[in-house]
């Protein structure tokens, strides 16, 4: 039996999404527009309603590498909530993207001042964190694996 880890915002008990949602404001993301880049201050997250976003990394001398895509549900971003509150990967919209907008500082400053609360957003982000981790180590053992030959296994 496989256990399926929603990593959307529903993975919040409702009455921490309800407390959430309530600092959340409506942003449109234009198609090809980046929400952020590597290095750049983690100041806001974002849940996306409709449309999709491409997470990407810098690749010396070459285009950005695509990490993940991220379609309605999603949680762009977390390095909002760990110090030092710079983004790890960046990303952009492939398509229009309609989302719902936090701004970072006022929810770590919710989770200070509720425990309870806070824990329920690290869990979640944690598990955001552990589901695309284990996407991409899959995502790598498909590019770099060895494939099967016909020279039998390998010694």
């Amino acid at each position: 039996m496989t256990t399926t880890i929603d990593t959307t915002l529903h993975a919040l008990p409702i009455h921490h999404r309800e407390r959430l949602m309530r600092g959340a404001r409506e942003v449109n993301f234009p198609e090809g527009t980046r929400l952020f880049d590597e290095g750049q201050s983690a100041d806001r997250f974002w849940i996306v309603r409709s449309g999709c976003v491409i997470l990407d990394v810098r690749v010396p001398g070459r285009r950005p590498a695509e990490v993940g895509s991220l379609g309605a549900g999603s949680l762009v971003g977390w390095s909002w909530l760990f110090p030092p509150f710079a983004w790890q990967l960046g990303a952009e919209a492939m398509t229009l993207v309609r989302t719902y907008e936090f701004d970072a500082e006022d929810v770590r400053r919710m989770c200070r001042a509720d425990p309870v609360f806070g824990q329920a957003v690290a869990l979640w982000i944690g598990g955001v964190l552990a589901y695309r981790l284990h996407e991409a180590r899959t995502r790598l053992l498909d590019l770099f694996a060895p494939h099967a030959t016909n020279e039998g296994p390998m010694p």
